[in-house]
């Protein structure tokens, strides 16, 4: 079975100590590909030294994460231009708006997305989309792009029934993880009612561990627990769950439109 983790941070220092072992623990369960959404360019260096040393597995994107974005984000921007146009990406990501920690700089998120959305039409790329307390404000500014091949994945999407078709009426697949075990993650209530056609599997390592690893370093060889729940709640096999996820992730991947 080829499982692919369409959201992992495995760059981070909770990966410091004993990072390849724990891409093999990953390997080992059948995960076959990891994607890393970049944060800013603090994160790149890291990212990228993941990317050649395992290429073809760990695969890179690149973004400024709107939890980052700050007075100097045109900076920043500038940066990810500059990585875009000499090396080819998986997707633009992660992008989008937090409005949870702080909204200092909402105006300046907006600004940056709506510009990354432009460079992913430059680059023929999809985006993978954080968030979080900002659904809606995110969808009015894909709207406001208007632009109808931009594609992608509603990162961690833990949002309501009316927050699903919006997502997939707009043509975006939902990125589930570890949230699907919490006992109050409300998951549970949405997706008995959607189709497997509409969802990937993540984890957003080192965050968000499933149960029972709650509180504790998230990892990508826990992708199989996510799938085992995912399966319960919508009453299936598991490995129907990682097989149509996967084959979900791969379209994105090769550009065929959703």
């Amino acid at each position: 079975m080829n499982i692919i983790e369409t959201h992992a941070h495995i760059y981070d220092q909770a990966f410091v100590e004993d990072r390849e072992a724990m891409l093999e623990k990953a390997f080992s369960v059948g995960v076959s590909e990891i994607w890393m959404p970049n944060c800013n360019s603090e994160t790149i260096e890291g990212m990228m030294a993941l990317a050649n040393q395992y290429p073809n597995k760990c695969l890179p994107m690149m973004g400024l994460h709107p939890c980052y974005v700050k007075e100097d984000f045109e900076k920043e921007l500038y940066l990810v231009e500059d990585w875009l146009s000499k090396y080819q990406f998986l997707a633009i990501g992660e992008i989008g708006m937090d409005l949870y920690w702080d909204k200092t700089f909402v105006e300046q998120q907006e600004k940056a997305f709506l510009y990354q959305c432009q460079l992913a039409k430059k680059y023929h790329l999809w985006i993978d989309i954080h968030s979080r307390n900002a659904f809606w404000e995110t969808v009015a500014l894909i709207e406001k792009n208007a632009d109808p091949h931009l594609k992608g994945i509603f990162h961690c999407f833990t949002g309501t029934l009316e927050e699903v078709q919006k997502a997939i009426d707009l043509g975006f697949l939902l990125g589930v993880g570890g949230v699907a075990t919490f006992k109050n993650g409300g998951l549970d209530k949405v997706l008995p009612h959607i189709s497997l056609e509409n969802i990937v599997l993540e984890t957003d390592a080192p965050y968000l561990a499933p149960v029972p690893y709650r509180g504790k370093r998230n990892e990508s060889a826990y992708l199989p627990i996510i799938a085992q729940k995912v399966a319960d709640l919508m009453e299936c096999s598991v490995e129907k769950v990682l097989d149509i996820t996967s084959q979900n992730a791969l379209k994105l991947r090769r550009g065929i439109l959703l």
